[in-house]
């Protein structure tokens, strides 16, 4: 199902699953590992990429697939593949890219995990990273690109800086260079932010987080926009044969989703990160509704903000939506809403913060974002404590910042559980 004139609403909710006559009006869970087949050609088929279906589900799922063809379409892509976790999903899209030996550019303003995972993981790999101020003059980022850098990546709304991207700026970069860019568009979702619009190529995402909305299930997912070089000398693995494949040639024999058909029967295959069809049924089920709690996250959010930026004991507020801010004109250009997500520091610094998290009641201090309860972190002693403190400050993160993950409870009973929990200092 692929009806480009029905607008965001309804494609969140009929979108990915078409039931024929006489079948479930709600997309199945087909909770089941293995698929039944006629003969021993139809199998062969499917492991010579020669007929569509479903082999495995490591590889693939009815379930999965419709999950996958509903964020597709919502982001405007051609194809998604659904992953294990959000980390996942960003490594993915780099490996599927970037070989040993590979180099890509990467935004310094990152949540902790995909920082680490960059900086130590990869590194690790053969894959060599370097970090640059989304900030920077377009030139200076231009220079961290070598002649073996295979992508640039990117977040749309720094988690947790809340900095917002430039992404034609990037897309300009990258392009110029016959590269790829990668945005990871979480905490804006597609709903807020369509990135392919402004020249990103490939979009990731944590559905962890807005997507389900509910803090019930792990998953991430990568979507491919459909219309970048890959025939470029600098991707060979796109355009010489698969002997794990026999022959397959991804730019050759899928030049529609060579991107998204590589990452899924090579990357998935191979390191079984795939994500399960139970997560998939429930993320499908939260993102039905995600354009109401979009809007519902993003009023919720600049109350509490411009609460919090009247406090006599609040000394900074950050929030994209808040006139005069740093990033609003680019939040007033890129963005429909500014997302759920805050942060703030308390006069007094950290010790000071950490009185106002201990002595809330409404909100929680969980190591989570992005779902309908209210939630608080501290991000340099928690998500980024591996990093040091002139890496946190270089990812926006300064000791007294508090991450708050704004929910959908009557935005009242949030600024009286904070207004409280500021007495207390």
């Amino acid at each position: 199902m692929n009806q480009k004139n029905w607008k965001f609403e309804t494609r969140t909710i009929q979108e990915g699953y078409a039931p024929d006559n006489g079948e479930p009006r709600v997309l199945p869970l087909w909770q089941s590992t293995t698929f039944k087949y006629d003969t021993a050609q139809s199998v062969a088929d499917l492991f010579d990429l020669k007929a569509p279906g479903h082999m495995y589900s490591r590889i693939s799922n009815p379930t999965v697939e419709a999950f996958e063809k509903k964020i597709a379409s919502l982001e405007g892509g051609v194809a998604a593949v659904a992953t294990s976790s959000g980390q996942a999903a960003n490594a993915l899209a780099i490996l599927n890219i970037c070989p040993t030996g590979g180099h890509f550019v990467s935004s310094a303003t990152l949540y902790g995990g995909t920082f680490t995972m960059f900086s130590s993981k990869l590194q690790q790999m053969g894959i060599e990273v370097t970090f640059v101020s989304p900030s920077a003059p377009a030139a200076e980022i231009a220079a961290a690109i070598r002649p073996n850098t295979r992508c640039i990546f990117t977040e749309t709304l720094a988690n947790p800086a809340l900095e917002v991207l430039d992404i034609e700026k990037f897309a300009q970069i990258a392009h110029s260079h016959e590269l790829p860019l990668i945005v990871d568009n979480t905490f804006p979702t597609p709903y807020l932010c369509n990135p392919f619009d402004f020249g990103a190529d490939i979009v990731t995402h944590s559905t962890t987080k807005y997507l389900d909305g509910h803090a019930c299930c792990v998953g991430g997912i990568v979507v491919e926009k459909g219309d970048f070089y890959w025939d470029a000398d600098k991707f060979p693995n796109f355009n010489e044969p698969d002997a794990t494949y026999h022959g397959v040639v991804y730019m050759r024999d899928f030049p529609e989703t060579p991107y998204s058909t590589k990452l899924r029967v090579q990357w998935i295959r191979d390191l079984g990160v795939a994500m399960t069809p139970f997560n998939a049924y429930l993320t499908n089920l939260g993102s039905e509704t995600l354009h109401v709690r979009m809007d519902r996250h993003c009023s919720n959010a600049l109350k509490l903000a411009e609460f919090l930026q009247s406090h006599p004991k609040v000394s900074w507020v950050n929030y994209p939506m808040l006139p005069g801010g740093q990033y609003y004109d680019l939040a007033q250009k890129y963005l429909r809403g500014g997302s759920g997500v805050l942060c703030f520091g308390v006069k007094g610094g950290k010790k000071e913060g950490e009185i106002v998290m201990n002595n809330l009641h409404l909100a929680a201090i969980v190591v989570h974002v992005a779902d309908v309860r209210t939630c608080v972190l501290h991000p340099a002693s928690m998500t980024h404590r591996q990093m040091d403190e002139a890496a946190q400050r270089a990812a926006g993160v300064s000791p007294d910042l508090i991450r708050v993950s704004v929910g959908l409870e009557n935005i009242d009973d949030i600024i009286a559980d904070f207004d409280g929990a500021l007495s207390k200092i």
